[in-house]
This record gives structure tokens, C-alpha cells and sequence, in this order.
């Protein structure tokens, strides 16, 4: 399929009530209103464009950019291709979804999330962090640098009263990730998330709600010591 193929496609399966249910989340123009279930459709037919999918997320559609996660592997693109989406996502569900699914595939992924936390920019901490909780689920625990991830649950205990909202909830996430999946760091993440308490976001005009970590962490682990790892982030 041509991009123009693809972006009419998007077009046509557009909605009003999915606008007015994804502008609640903070969604912002240009974007069609495109369900996931008819993401994933078009996704099947060109899984693995990896040019097209640099093409859908340039048009600075929310539904093309969405589905531009979908498509592309994070292993094949440049550590300047992530620092370009991540610059240029329309919105917070792009920076916190497509972005960290992506930047987690990439051999420097841990790099890239590292510098993105420390920026001053909402939806770039947005996706640092979330970046990091993707690569706490993915990555196993071998091949994770503990010691730093260790230092960061310190330093969410630290900074996240301060933080944005949307960045205050993709740290708690971490702390999640953290308590969900990493052995080592699997009762620390539990004693974080007590010092935590219970993190207040504005979700908005949303039923959406801020996880208390401590029972969710418990509740994902369903009496293991951790779940076990996940193949991959995208959903």
C-alpha cells in the first residue's frame, strides 16, 4: 500500500464518537478517530514497511502515527529516527505508547531513555520513562544495567511530586514495571511504592485512574516473584 492508500483508508474509518472519546485523552489535530481493532487491520497488511511507517509518522497524524508504531521495528531505526519521533508526537498517547515501543527495541534504548527524562519537555520525560518501564518488561534481567535502574526508583521517590501529570503517572508505571518483572529490584520497587503513596494525576474528563503500585504490582506477579517477561510492548 501508498501512503496515500493508507491515509485514506485511516480516512474513511474515522468517527466522531472515537474524536470526542480520544480528545478527553488529550488527542489533538490532525487526527481521523481511527479504534485500534481497525488499526490493527490495515497493520496486517503492511507489517514491516518499514519506509511507509517513517512516511505515516511524518504526516503528524495521531491514527498515522499510531499505526506507525505498529509497523516499524524499533531495531531497524537510527538513535536521530527516535530523536525525531519523539519530538514529533502529536500527542501524549504517541509519546507514551508508539515512541517507548520502539525506543525499547533499540540497542540504545536505555540511552536514549536516560536523556529523554531529563528533558524539560512533558511528552519527552513522558516517553523517557516510559521507555524505561518498557524495557524493565521486555529486557531480561541479565542484560540490565540493575544497579542504574536501582538508582532510578531513588530518584522517583525524589522528583516525582514535582513532575508534570502525565509524567508523574509514566513514573509510578515504572515503579510498576519495575516491581512487575525485575527480580533483583522486585522488593525494592515494593518499599518505593509505599514511600510513594497514592499518586494523584488529573486524568480529565476520563474514567481513567492512577493505579496504586503496591496492589498492582502484587496483582501482575499473581504469586510468582515476578511475571515473567513480556516479547513485546506494542498492543
Amino acid at each position: 500500500m501508498t501512503l496515500t492508500e493508507v491515509m485514506s483508508e485511516l480516512a474513511a474509518k474515522g468517527s466522531e464518537a472515537t474524536k470526542k472519546l480520544l480528545v478527553k485523552h488529550g488527542a489533538k489535530e490532525p487526527f481521523f478517530g481511527v479504534r485500534i481493532a481497525d488499526l490493527k487491520v490495515i497493520h496486517k497488511r503492511i507489517k514491516g514497511d518499514q519506509a511507509l511507517a517513517q512516511e505515516l509518522y511524518a504526516t503528524g497524524n495521531g491514527d498515522a502515527q499510531y499505526l506507525a508504531g505498529m509497523v516499524a521495528d524499533g531495531s531497524k531505526m537510527s538513535r536521530a529516527d527516535l530523536a525525531s519521533w519523539v519530538e514529533k508526537a502529536s500527542w501524549g498517547m504517541i509519546a507514551g505508547t508508539t515512541v517507548p515501543w520502539l525506543a525499547s527495541e533499540h540497542p540504545e534504548g536505555f540511552a536514549l531513555a536516560m536523556k529523554w527524562i531529563a528533558s524539560p519537555k512533558e511528552a519527552v520525560a513522558l516517553a523517557g520513562w516510559r521507555t524505561l518501564g518498557a524495557l524493565a518488561a521486555v529486557v531480561p534481567d541479565e542484560k540490565l544495567p540493575i544497579r542504574k535502574f536501582s538508582a532510578l526508583l531513588d530518584r522517583v521517590v525524589k522528583t516525582l511530586p514535582a513532575a508534570p501529570d502525565d509524567v508523574r503517572y509514566a513514573m509510578n508505571g515504572f515503579v510498576i514495571a519495575c516491581g512487575t518483572y525485575i527480580a533483583p529490584l522486585a522488593d525494592k520497587a515494593i518499599v518505593t511504592a509505599r514511600k510513594l503513596g497514592k499518586v494523584d494525576v488529573d486524568m480529565g474528563d476520563t474514567a481513567c485512574k492512577v493505579p496504586d503500585a503496591e496492589s498492582y504490582i502484587i496483582k501482575c506477579r499473581r504469586g510468582a516473584v515476578v511475571a515473567p517477561k513480556r516479547k513485546t510492548m506494542r498492543c
